[in-house]
Parts: C-alpha cells; structure tokens; sequence
C-alpha cells in the first residue's frame, strides 16, 4: 500500500521554507504569518517523524531526511504548474472540429475558409458535413452550424444568418423557344425541387410560390426533387430546369453570373442558420475565434448581398 502523504499545505510550505531557508521568506511568499507556516512544518515533520530542518549557529539548514525528499516534492510541484499551464494552453490552438449541414459548407462556408486559416494557421479546421445534430462529446465536435428554428437545449446558440427563397436559373433559359420572360413561361420548364428534410413550414414549395404569385394551370408538384439544397442549385446552373433556392446557398453563382433571378422577390422564412456550442467550449480561445470570424463573415454577406431579411 502507498504511504498516505502529508496535508498539501505541509508540503508546500516546506518546499518555500528550503527554497528560502528562512521561515519569514517563506511566510512572505505564502502570503501567511510565519507562525503559520512554522505550524505548518511542524505537521508534515510529525507525519513523517522526522526533523526536516535545523538551526546552526542561526542559520536554517536541512537535516539529510529533507535533502533527500525535497528534490521529489518540487519535481511534483512543478508538474502541478505544468498541468495547470497545459489546460491555460487549452483551445489556442490545434483541432479545431465543426459540424456543419452540407449544403451550407459546400455553397457557403467553404469558399470563406481560406481567410480565417490565413488568419490563424495554428488552428486546424476539420469540417464534417452532416445532417444530423452534433454529438458534441462522442465525436469531439467543437461547434456545429445547423439549419433550424434556433431551439437546441442545453447548448449556447446564436443566428448566424437569416435565409429567403426565390426562383433562381441559368441565363440560358431566358433564350430559345420556350425563353423564360414571364411566370406563365414556367408551364414551359423544368421545376427542380429541394426535397431536403428540413421540415419548415414557411418555406414554400414551387405551388405555394406559384400561387402565391398568380400563376394559373402551371403544375407545382411536377419535376425532379433532390435530398441536398446544394444539389438543386448545381441542377440550375447546369440549366435542367427553374430552382428555388435559399438565397445565402446561391449567392456565390448568382454573383459570378451563373445564375440569374428572373422575376420575384426574396421570400423570407422562419428557419435560419445557427451558430451552436456546449456552453464551456466558448471559453476555448479556438472556438471564440472561429465563431467572431463566422460571424463577421455573415455580418459582410447579409449586408452585401441585400437578400437576407432583418
């Protein structure tokens, strides 16, 4: 069995007391009275049952018992410090891992990524893509970006950015025989769908839309449908066919001209896009960086692209 060790207090006060060798020095740097820190050499001397120190001619010395523990008793304090400074070091840099939804990593976030690693090359960004909520712990998941009503208990949450939906398509199909110039024109195309499993009620599909634009004897349900919003604005820039699209998921093609907005005005809806994190990892120095940045990214979007609502 191991010896049980004297009282933590002991020990640091005789490892101040032979770093000194004087008990007022020591008293000083323990911020106690050097009554106190006699009292306290005295416990771990009975513990051990042994003298530790003594006086010759007015001087403190150490007997041969407390040279031969004090070399182990400061090594032990000095890994103390050093697990201390390793968890002050925690978060500056290294891994940082980020659960984010598909589309809005493809579409969005990492054509932005490249500024904040140049920002800070110590920290490592891991994306993984996914549609399913961040097991925080089990995946040792730092922050995660979800599509939502905002409602994720027990995590600290912030909106990111607000979405809109509008029709989107490429510029081609605004030439031919069928040439997209007005909403009846739709009769005449191809309606790509987003079928991903967002579960939104104010965002509307194409015969919501369609009605709510006017449009008479035009199909609504009619044409492909895709599980991934990313996937139905590649099928619009690739020209099968009419999207509508969440306006932050399009704004890069829209911007290079690879898209165009034929007619109709951004419709906002209640979903956004959050920011999401157990509440302890904010204080982690990679976490707060990456979600200021984030936000100053969404902050720039919303302001430049004119599509986000308020």
């Amino acid at each position: 069995m191991p010896r049980r060790l004297p009282p933590l207090n002991s020990l640091r006060a005789f490892e101040t007391v032979a770093r000194h060798l004087s008990v007022t020095k020591a008293a000083d740097e323990l911020s106690v009275t050097p009554a106190a820190v006699s009292h306290q050499i005295k416990t771990i001397e009975e513990h051990l049952g042994l003298d530790l120190f003594h006086r010759t001619k007015g001087v403190l010395l150490l007997t041969d018992a407390g040279q031969a523990i004090l070399p182990g008793i400061r090594e032990g304090f000095e890994s103390f410090a050093g697990a201390i400074e390793r968890i002050d070091d925690l978060g500056k840099s290294g891994v940082l891992t980020i659960s984010v939804a598909p589309s809005f990593a493809a579409k969005w976030l990492l054509p932005r990524l490249e500024s904040f690693q140049a920002a800070h090359p110590d920290i490592d960004v891991r994306v993984g893509a996914s549609m399913a909520l961040a097991e925080f712990h089990a995946d040792g998941v730092d922050l995660a970006i979800r599509y939502g009503a905002g409602r994720y208990p027990d995590l600290h949450a912030e909106r990111l950015l607000a979405e809109a939906v509008f029709p989107v398509c490429s510029p081609k199909l605004l030439n031919g025989a069928h040439k997209l110039d007005s909403i009846d024109a739709l009769r005449h195309q191809t309606l790509l769908h987003d079928d991903s499993p967002d579960d939104d009620p104010s965002c509307p599909t194409w015969a919501m839309w369609l009605k709510a634009a006017g449009a008479h004897d035009i199909d609504g349900t009619r044409g492909p449908k895709f599980n991934q919003s990313s996937l139905v604005v590649e099928a619009a820039v690739l020209g099968r066919g009419v999207a509508l699209a969440k306006a932050s998921l399009a704004a890069a093609d829209l911007a290079e001209g690879r898209l165009i907005k034929p007619f109709g005005a951004a419709l906002p809806v209640d979903f956004a896009y959050w920011l999401a994190c157990p509440p302890a990892k904010l204080a982690l120095r990679k976490v707060s960086l990456f979600s200021a940045w984030l936000k100053s990214e969404a902050a720039a979007f919303a302001g430049k692209s004119g599509t986000q609502p308020d």
